[in-house]
């Protein structure tokens, strides 16, 4: 999607993905990411749902679908998206205000519902245990990541919003208001509001990873004397 905002240059995923995040890891990180893979991760932090027999896969699922509607038709709603153009703002710090508010509220809703997922599939099997014990650390080891990157995003914005006002604006000879309302800012908008919902797309795979370890492990049958 950056690319295509004419920022970067798209670039395909080289094949040393473990060398690469070998490069994120520090030597505590190293640590809890072996404790994982070997099944010695500290647990996970139980929920009274994950304790319970069984926990429906379906609504929980259905749940996860209506926070990430309820995010999507937030962001469409924005007052930034939805102001007539003619009274829509010219200086891109409004933009950015809009564009983080939207980044805290979207990190805000997830995070607590990963958390309960991790949860709830750590108490259906110990292989499930396992997993959730290593999304629990990956978590941890790219979150930091992550933020960063996604923290860069508003800028990079910043950049193809002023390349659309500076193609759109033409030489003022005459004193006029060169910042006013142009057609150039409602693509710019569209454009904004489509790199947000991608961001909730990728904010969400984890959710939907967990979703289908979730799918893929049934619950452990107690044991009967």
């Amino acid at each position: 999607m950056l690319a295509r905002l004419g920022d970067t240059e798209a670039r395909p995923s080289g094949p040393g993905f473990a060398d690469r995040l070998g490069e994120w890891l520090g030597w505590t990180d190293a640590i809890s990411l072996s404790a994982a893979l070997g099944g010695n991760a500290g647990a996970v932090p139980s929920t009274p749902a994950a304790a319970g027999a069984r926990v429906d896969t379906d609504a929980l699922a259905t749940e996860c679908n209506g926070l990430r509607q309820a995010l999507a038709n937030a962001i469409s709603a924005d007052s930034v998206f939805t102001t007539p153009i003619d009274d829509a703002a010219t200086d891109f710090p409004s933009y950015r205000r809009g564009y983080h508010d939207r980044q805290q509220t979207m990190e805000m809703a997830i995070g607590p519902l990963r958390d309960r997922l991790r949860a709830v599939l750590a108490a259906r099997s110990p292989e499930s245990a396992r997993l959730a014990a290593l999304d629990g650390v990956m978590g941890q080891v790219l979150g930091v990541q992550e933020y960063n990157l996604l923290a860069g995003v508003p800028a990079r914005l910043a950049r193809h919003f002023e390349r659309l006002r500076r193609a759109a604006t033409p030489p003022n000879e005459e004193g006029g208001d060169a910042t006013a309302p142009g057609p150039w800012l409602e693509p710019f908008r569209q454009d904004m509001r489509a790199l947000l919902l991608a961001e909730l797309d990728f904010r969400f795979q984890p959710i939907d990873g967990l979703l289908e370890a979730l799918r893929t492990s049934p619950p452990t049958e107690p044991i009967r004397p």
